[in-house]
């Protein structure tokens, strides 16, 4: 039925039966393929969205549409009161993947979710309350995970929001020790801050920040629901930062493009039974596809291309040199491009005249999250066509 339908008459129908809460951009998109998004219209964009950070491995994988199909004909649901094979298999993998020395994981549907389970389990492992956050962070936006996400406007129409949080500025190890008191759970942290622009922490900070929280016997959570899966040139940024966090969040790109998240944790990380369950977390279409996801991840060294095509994509758009370019930032193909001036309507040319799909981070910074599956020669077309709509 979609593909007999125009862009208008979609438009039309979204706009009138859509709760509304998402601002739309004016195009339909009905296919994909690799590195490659298709309109109602049959116009070909090259996509730096991955549907934000979801499709790692490209739109469509011919081995994710066979999983999904094959697991669809055996098993789709699950509730996890019952074991389950793809189940079992994915736990493994997780773990096998996973910094050490994570070694259990809860599986549920989402990042914001990943990080519910995070606050939960801090509160119920340590018997304190209170979690302190970085500025500019974002984690989600549940009541939970809301209340860790430093931006009023997304906190203020649903007050009063959870208590016991607490932001300090990031890189500022003064700020974390003066936070720190006797009732303090646990520390979360994006090691690279997509949302406000694509700002990745400094090394030595978080080195620091993880000594003291040793100290204290606090918590160290990573929200790696953005930057997991290659994203960033390792299969989890915290390998670059080599630190041993007590639990990492994690989604988007897990599975290919269903709906899946984790929350990895170390062994003392406890909560008890029936405290936090989720009906289709875990369930078996999702964990074969994710299965699938990290062995295309593995086999064809995606993560290698990531380190390679974001590492060019820098240092081309650094020799841009333009006047309009305030800083290039990122790691691997999670970059941010920082203009002097706001981004929104270079972000809407990208889309219209250049048929590039980029991102806003924050209103300054153009964000790219190509598929880790992009080509040098497309990498190039995206560097002229910023340079192009820059001018």
């Amino acid at each position: 039925m979609d593909n007999q339908l125009n862009h208008k008459t979609i438009k039309q129908l979204e706009e009138k039966y859509d709760f509304g809460t998402y601002p739309k951009r004016d195009i339909t998109l009905v296919k994909g393929k690799g590195t490659l998004v298709y309109d109602s219209e049959d116009n070909k964009y090259i996509d730096c969205s991955s549907g934000v950070g979801v499709a790692n491995i490209g739109h469509c994988h011919p081995k994710i549409t066979k999983t999904i199909s094959k697991q669809s004909q055996k098993l789709i649901t699950c509730y996890s009161i019952f074991h389950n094979d793809q189940r079992a298999k994915l736990l493994e993998k997780l773990i096998k993947i996973a910094p050490k020395p994570l070694t259990k994981a809860f599986l549920c549907n989402s990042g914001t979710e990943s990080v519910e389970a995070a606050i939960k389990f801090a509160r119920s492992t340590t018997g304190k309350k209170e979690i302190i956050a970085l500025n500019q962070c974002f984690h989600g936006k549940t009541m939970g995970s809301l209340a860790l996400t430093h931006n009023k406007k997304y906190q203020e129409p649903f007050a009063p929001i959870m208590q016991g949080v607490k932001h300090i500025p990031k890189n500022n190890i003064e700020a974390l020790n003066e936070s720190i008191n006797d009732n303090t759970a646990a520390v979360i942290i994006e090691l690279v801050q997509g949302e406000s622009g694509v700002r990745p922490l400094n090394k030595e900070y978080v080195k620091e920040l993880r000594q003291i929280t040793k100290k204290h016997n606090i918590l160290l959570i990573i929200d790696e629901v953005q930057t997991g899966f290659g994203r960033t040139g390792k299969m989890f940024t915290t390998e670059h930062y080599e630190i041993e966090p007590d639990m990492i969040c994690t989604a988007k790109a897990i599975a290919g493009g269903l709906a899946m998240g984790a929350t990895i944790c170390q062994e003392k990380i406890t909560a008890p039974k029936k405290s936090h369950t989720t009906t289709f977390g875990g369930n078996p279409l999702s964990c074969a596809a994710a299965l699938t996801t990290i062995k295309i991840i593995q086999e064809e060294n995606l993560i290698e291309n990531a380190n390679n095509i974001g590492n060019y994509l820098k240092k081309q758009l650094e020799q841009l040199n333009h006047p309009k370019i305030r800083e290039i930032r990122g790691l691997g193909l999670m970059i941010g491009i920082q203009l002097k001036q706001r981004a929104g309507e270079y972000v809407h040319k990208l889309m219209t005249e250049q048929k590039i799909i980029a991102l806003l981070a924050g209103p300054l910074t153009i964000r790219l999250l190509p598929p880790l599956c992009i080509t040098k020669e497309q990498a190039d077309k995206v560097i002229q066509a910023i340079k192009s709509i820059l001018n």
